[in-house]
């Protein structure tokens, strides 16, 4: 492991806050990691404003939080580690050893533990939270990032960017168990909340892969078509499907839509105009709201999930790249 450089530095100084430290009680705070700006802005998710903006490291990308909400994990890339927040104060409380560059990392349906793609050694590397020991690194394909995790935790899907390969690993063996080739630069992994559906985007192949993890096959293809957007403009990466299964919603990169997908024929229905190169998704805990980064433009978009509408537009900081949402 390469050593954390900062890691004490971050630790020993006060959080960098602007605005105040939370929002009013009973609102979800969303927080968005801001690549180039190495910082994360926090808003109030019944008010649509911005509340608090904290330090994060450098180039935060990757983010997520404990299911009791009380950590805030961010990948620190360019620093090497995982960055543990105090979502409440913005304080940092410790950090993870997360292997080199850590870009994309997803938590254990149990909350511990933490699966981290790292991008220049492809492995996955598992760390304990609680111990913040590393349990295991899995070699897989080369540019791991997507990752995704099973709703009963048997499994994790990392997807290799160059390799082009979904693989499939075994969380109590931490070995591989399937490779699903699907298309050019496989970016996000999200399953569906029953289990039954694994959906892949592939960012330069321009499709998202919809596989039965039952069977390691891919039984749709879901393609793009936006009049007056060149295809190569048409980029799936972030990913999110509705707690029902019916929608999912699908960011194209700098086409600057969010595409809406029938969750049950596998068919576009509908192109969101966003702000530009828009990137990951997360949806507030009663899925009204999907907030959308526009890593160009520098804001979020807020998306009316039921009226399929994008009601707000709000500034953030610069390149902006990751969202997650408090639970409640």
């Amino acid at each position: 492991m390469r050593p954390f450089p900062l890691a004490r530095a971050l630790l020993l100084a006060p959080p960098l806050v602007l605005g105040a430290l939370a929002g009013p009680a009973g609102a979800n705070m969303v927080y968005v990691s801001n690549e180039k700006g190495n910082t994360v802005t926090v808003i109030d998710s019944d008010t649509l404003e911005v509340v608090g903006t904290f330090d994060a490291g450098q180039r935060p990308r990757g983010i997520t939080i404990s299911p009791d909400g009380t950590e805030l994990y961010v990948c620190a890339s360019d620093d090497d580690t995982v960055r543990v927040f105090d979502p409440k104060t913005y304080a940092q409380l410790h950090t993870l050893p997360s292997g080199p560059d850590p870009e994309l990392f997803v938590l254990h349906p149990s909350g511990n533990p933490l699966y981290i793609a790292n991008e220049d050694d492809n492995i996955v590397t598992v760390v304990d939270v609680k111990t913040h020991q590393v349990l295991a690194e899995v070699p897989v394909g080369v540019e791991p990032e997507g990752m995704g995790v099973s709703p009963d935790g048997a499994f994790v899907v990392n997807t290799s960017e160059t390799t082009n390969m979904a693989h499939f690993i075994d969380t109590e063996t931490f070995e591989i168990v399937e490779n699903v080739l699907v298309d050019q630069r496989p970016r996000f992994a999200q399953f569906s909340h029953d289990g039954k559906l694994l959906y892949v985007s592939a960012e330069i192949g321009g499709t998202v892969s919809v596989i039965d993890p039952a069977t390691a096959e891919i039984v749709k293809k879901i393609s793009f078509e936006v009049p007056g957007v060149v295809p190569e403009a048409l980029q799936p990466v972030g990913i999110r499907v509705t707690r029902d299964g019916k929608t999912v919603f699908v960011a194209l990169g700098p086409a600057n839509r969010v595409a809406v997908v029938d969750g049950e024929t596998h068919e576009v229905v509908k192109y969101l105009l966003t702000g530009q190169r828009v990137w990951q998704l997360a949806f507030t805990p009663d899925e009204k709201l999907l907030f959308a980064t526009n890593g160009n433009t520098n804001d979020v978009s807020v998306i009316d999930v039921e009226d399929l509408k994008v009601i707000k537009s709000i500034p953030v900081g610069q390149q902006p790249w990751g969202v997650v949402v408090a639970p409640d």
